[in-house]
């Protein structure tokens, strides 16, 4: 039988043979193999085989899904089944119920075809309503490679997974697995080395670099180009690599960088490259910036581009993204690109700055007393003080990052259609600090009782009057507390 008991044995042997240091901390797993049980059943609740699909896409990206039974960000996976015929076919068969994702989407990565990437033993709670105890999953990561890095059909498993999401490496939700794929960094885009922005305003037009005219030095001499450049050993991804670009060609710090492509172009001896581009808003004035290499940075609409010496692949680029803009997906008031440069608005205020965005957690029982933490002792932000359960947004919206860090950090289980919004605050600590906007979510329901899964951060979870709240209390989250009591939706703090 495929999924036999050798079957697994072996594909588990052959891990640990990989990774020695392993066997310890597999020792639940390992112990399994000798059970006279099926581990690979999930009716084994002393313990079974799941199996998970790492997927990478060509931007160095890796795929995970909200699953809403737990309420976790993780890659798709789940039980095998008696037809699967290898355990990583399990996990290609999940993917594909989960997401809709052909199996034929993605090849093994070289090396790991029949050998997990990585092993995970994690303990599942008891579900009384389906009569099945608490118990242990080992689940078993295959690492697969996404083949383009255009976007495929994508169709959720409505019943069990909310939404999908593609995460740097860098914020893998699981530690182990983020740590091999770190390491493993210099493979995951091996076919691309280079890496440039596609930066726009307000106002529909594109950051274009004149580059200085040095025939059979640089690359498109005399054209205007986008700023970027190749990969260097110290970046650990091509977003990385653009990051550095900017700063070291311009000074130029974006706070959003969404990956829009990969284009191929021609090099000085006739060589073909591959470009990851990432895509960019920024409402500055060019002529403000230190600029070390070319002639000048100036912002140019689509419609100017003929006019210009300009590579036929990167005017096709511009003229890509500004379609996409105009058609709703990315920008909020398109310019018409025909409009005269004195007909287009000014440029955003001076000294316009990213707005850092906060989840917080609002969590009320039925008697009325709510949830605060007391912060580290050595808590960067307001230590030895009380607040509500919080963090920053990521690459996610704002309920998955609400659900994540109630889990990470209290072991709490929230799903999506039981959160709703119940105020916003504004927020600025001194002049000239960054502004802060903060979303506070009211959990209906929830499950789980609140437990320290992040004694570093929190040393404390108690419920508390909102009446009688304590003094060392964070005094923004005091306002916002009286604001929701009074049924306002909006305050500001810290603004002269």
């Amino acid at each position: 039988m495929p999924l036999s008991h050798d079957h697994i044995r072996t594909t588990v042997e052959t891990y640990v043979a990989r990774h020695p240091h392993e066997r310890e901390q597999l020792g639940g797993l390992m112990d399994a193999l000798d059970w006279p049980t099926d581990i690979a059943s999930r009716s084994a609740f002393s313990g079974h085989i799941t199996c998970s699909a790492i997927v990478v896409d060509p931007l160095g990206r890796v795929l995970h899904v909200l699953h809403l039974a737990s309420g976790k960000v993780l890659a798709p996976g789940g039980h095998t089944e008696p037809e699967d015929e290898s355990l990583a076919g399990a996990a290609l068969r999940e993917l594909h119920e989960e997401t809709g994702i052909p199996p034929q989407a993605v090849m093994p990565w070289s090396g790991y075809e029949t050998v997990p990437f990585d092993i995970d033993i994690h303990d599942i709670d008891a579900r009384p309503d389906k009569g099945e105890p608490g118990h242990q999953h080992f689940d078993l990561r295959f690492l697969f490679r996404l083949h383009t890095a255009t976007k495929v059909p994508v169709t959720l498993q409505k019943d069990e997974v909310g939404a999908i999401e593609w995460r740097s490496v860098d914020k893998v939700t699981s530690p182990t697995l983020r740590e091999k794929l770190l390491k493993l960094t210099h493979a995951v885009e091996p076919e691309i080395a280079n890496a440039s922005a596609l930066i726009y305003n307000d106002r529909g037009e594109y950051l274009l670099h004149l580059r200085d005219y040095f025939p059979g030095q640089i690359w498109e001499p005399g054209m205007w180009s986008l700023l970027g450049g190749g990969r260097e050993p110290q970046d650990a991804t091509l977003e990385h690599t653009v990051r550095r670009e900017l700063d070291e060609e311009a000074g130029l710090h974006i706070a959003d960088l969404t990956p829009f492509g990969v284009e191929e172009a021609t090099d000085a001896a006739g060589a073909t490259v591959s470009i990851t581009i990432y895509a960019g808003r920024w409402n500055g004035d060019p002529r403000d910036l230190h600029l070390t290499e070319g002639v000048m940075l100036a912002w140019f609409a689509p419609a100017d581009l003929h006019r210009l010496r300009i590579a036929p692949t990167t005017s096709d680029l511009v003229r890509r993204h500004a379609a996409s803009l105009t058609a709703g997906t990315s920008h909020s008031a398109p310019q018409d690109a025909a409009a005269s440069s004195d007909e287009r608005r000014p440029a955003s205020p001076r000294g316009t700055v990213p707005n850092v965005i906060g989840v917080h957690l609002y969590l009320e029982r039925p008697d009325g007393t709510v949830l605060l933490g007391l912060r580290h002792p050595d808590s960067q932000f307001a230590p030895s003080t009380w607040h509500v359960l919080a963090g920053h947004c990521e690459q996610e919206s704002a309920i998955t990052c609400l659900i994540r860090e109630a889990h990470e950090e209290a072991g709490l289980r929230i799903r999506p259609q039981d959160v709703e919004l119940v105020h916003v605050v504004h927020l600025i600590d001194r002049a000239g600090d960054q502004p802060r906007m903060g979303l506070f979510f009211r959990a209906q329901t929830w499950a789980g009782e609140p437990e320290l899964r992040k004694p570093g951060k929190c040393t404390q979870w108690k419920f508390w009057n909102p009446g009688a709240l304590p003094d060392d209390l964070v005094p923004c989250t005091r306002v916002v507390f009286e604001s929701i009591r009074a049924g306002r939706l909006y305050s500001e703090t810290g603004w002269a």
